[in-house]
């Protein structure tokens, strides 16, 4: 499967950027738009947003914590909003579950029989969590890895699925991306935010062993943003997280600096 860009962004973002900047991003090329979700804004609710404007391009959430909402709340909520389940990619998460590897085994039938037709996507980082969404599930989604880490737990993701019999799933994940004079400071800003959220961050980030401010692309204009993001080879779907403003302005370059082909 060849490579393809998403574009994503923190949930909540005001619906007079979020619009139009969906419609922008489906001008521009992107394959999808992503929203992450968090305690302060649910995920489906911005990707409810995005398809008003938008027609063809597919709607992500990456991720929901299966620890804060249950698969019928979930499946209300997908309903509720009338999202397109065919154009949706659902992914979820142990959260701060202290077996998460075991928490995600016990919710795959029960999210299975509650969505059924959306296409469920496991937040993985580990060897292990990677294996079993190669085996299980109908994509993967990795966050804060570089390029060769990301290579490395895709094996891991073709190591499942060739153990179960099936063809691998389709490879996610977000690349921070912030552009411009400012770019530095802003994935530092974020990722230092992350490093210490809790123990899988603080394991996974331990692993990677590199230096704060490192994960992701921070580049002087869109040709070092292209470069930065074309070297995510392991990824069918590299999604752009937007490190910039919450403004349509701010967001919008970000998405034109890096955008597919660009």
């Amino acid at each position: 499967m060849s490579q393809a860009r998403a574009f994503g962004v923190a949930a909540g973002l005001d619906p007079e950027v979020a619009a139009p900047l969906a419609a922008r991003c489906e001008q521009l090329g992107y394959s999808a738009m992503f929203s992450n979700d968090h305690p302060g804004a649910k995920g489906l609710e911005t990707l409810a947003v995005f398809a008003r404007d938008t027609s063809e391009i597919d709607l992500g959430v990456g991720v929901i914590a299966i620890d804060r909402q249950d698969p019928t709340e979930i499946a209300g909520d997908i309903e509720r909003l009338n999202l397109d389940r065919e154009r949706l990619w659902l992914g979820v998460g142990a959260g701060f579950s202290k077996k998460p590897l075991t928490a995600m085994r016990e919710a795959l039938p029960n999210l299975r029989e509650a969505l059924p037709g959306v296409r469920l996507v496991l937040a993985a980082m580990g060897p292990k969590m990677c294996e079993f969404a190669g085996a299980e599930w109908d994509g993967v989604f990795f966050n804060w890895m570089t390029p060769g880490f990301a290579a490395q737990a895709r094996e891991r993701v073709e190591a499942g699925a060739s153990g179960a019999g099936r063809e691998t799933p389709r490879v996610m994940g977000y690349v921070r991306t912030a552009v411009g004079d400012d770019a530095a400071e802003r994935l530092v800003k974020e990722e230092s935010f992350y490093r210490d959220l809790h123990d899988g961050y603080r394991n996974h980030f331990e692993r990677l062993g590199e230096p704060e401010g490192t994960v992701g692309v921070a580049a002087a204009d869109s040709s070092g943003a292209q470069q930065g993001l074309d070297e995510f080879e392991a990824l069918d779907l590299v999604v752009v997280r937007g490190l910039a403003s919450a403004k349509l302005d701010s967001m919008s370059a970000v998405a034109e600096a890096a955008a597919p082909g660009a």
